[in-house]
């Protein structure tokens, strides 16, 4: 059996409101394509900010509360979240969005997972923090480290109601170059990536690094990116994207603000594990 799945891509600003709007838009035309579970990208509400604004966005922890509990000034990106999720009836993974840590000058980069009914069901804090220097223009930096503080946790959560899926392991964005994260999920049946990588990094190595998890843990991976010029003059590298347990790139979106739909195929994914099974084959 087969389930429509869907990455929104955004070129996301500095203004909250502009870019909730935009996700607002992007998220009922993937519901309206019939997709099932929708996933958001890397810092969907907000890029291109001051550290003292990002800090300012940060919002405490609403825990699993339904979108009519969630506190709107409090937690407006969470009410958000919540509200899209019970209103179009989908499985909406939120990309990423600052949250608040007890560490001073620093918060979480937090990617949540809201069901069909508004409730959250997983919240995964990322692990690997990006820092980067190009060598060829010296201008082109970036230290994730000086405002966020990694998380510790390795997280899946299971949807029972969702068919041949079963099990949904969550990684943002550099994390997608540590082999080692997908490994301690154990099998899944999805991998979803919300990402803003940078078009250096993107042209040399997302597509292959996608494709390489995919076919490692012989799953599907949904990647949902950032993708284009955005108002600060920040480049992303898009190409939001399906891939299948062979590695084969089912959907793909280049750059600009969308939505990329396609299908987890069930018997697909049997059909590989089963043909090379290399998950039992593991010694280490």
């Amino acid at each position: 059996m087969t389930w429509s799945l869907a990455a929104v891509q955004m070129v996301s600003g500095p203004v909250v409101a502009d870019n909730l709007r935009v996700a607002a838009e992007l998220i009922a035309r993937a519901a309206d394509q019939g997709a099932r579970l929708i996933a958001l990208p890397e810092y969907f509400p907000l890029i291109g900010a001051s550290d003292a604004a990002r800090l300012a966005a940060c919002e405490p922890d609403a825990g699993a509360l339904a979108a009519a509990k969630i506190d709107p000034q409090q937690a407006p990106i969470q009410h958000f979240l919540a509200s899209q999720a019970q209103r179009h009836g989908v499985w909406l993974i939120g990309g990423s969005l600052p949250m608040q840590t007890n560490a001073p000058g620093k918060l979480r980069n937090s990617c949540l997972v809201y069901d069909p009914s508004g409730c959250r069901r997983a919240r995964y804090d990322k692990i690997h923090l990006f820092s980067f220097q190009n060598a060829q223009n010296g201008a082109e930096r970036y230290d994730e480290t000086q405002t966020m503080e990694a998380g510790q946790q390795v997280v899946c959560f299971d949807v029972a109601d969702f068919g041949a899926i079963r099990r949904v392991g969550l990684a943002i964005c550099y994390d997608l170059r540590f082999p080692e994260l997908f490994r301690a999920m154990g099998p899944v049946d999805l991998l979803v990536v919300p990402a803003a990588f940078t078009e250096t990094t993107g042209q040399a190595h997302w597509e292959l690094l996608l494709r390489a998890r995919a076919v490692e843990n012989q799953c599907y991976v949904l990647a949902a990116a950032q993708g284009g010029l955005h108002p600060t003059g920040r480049l992303t590298h898009g190409n939001s994207m399906l891939v299948d347990p062979w590695g084969e790139v089912v959907a793909r979106l280049d750059k600009g603000a969308g939505v990329v739909c396609g299908d987890f195929d069930g018997q697909r994914l049997a059909q590989v594990r089963a043909s090379l099974p290399a998950l039992q084959h593991r010694r280490l």
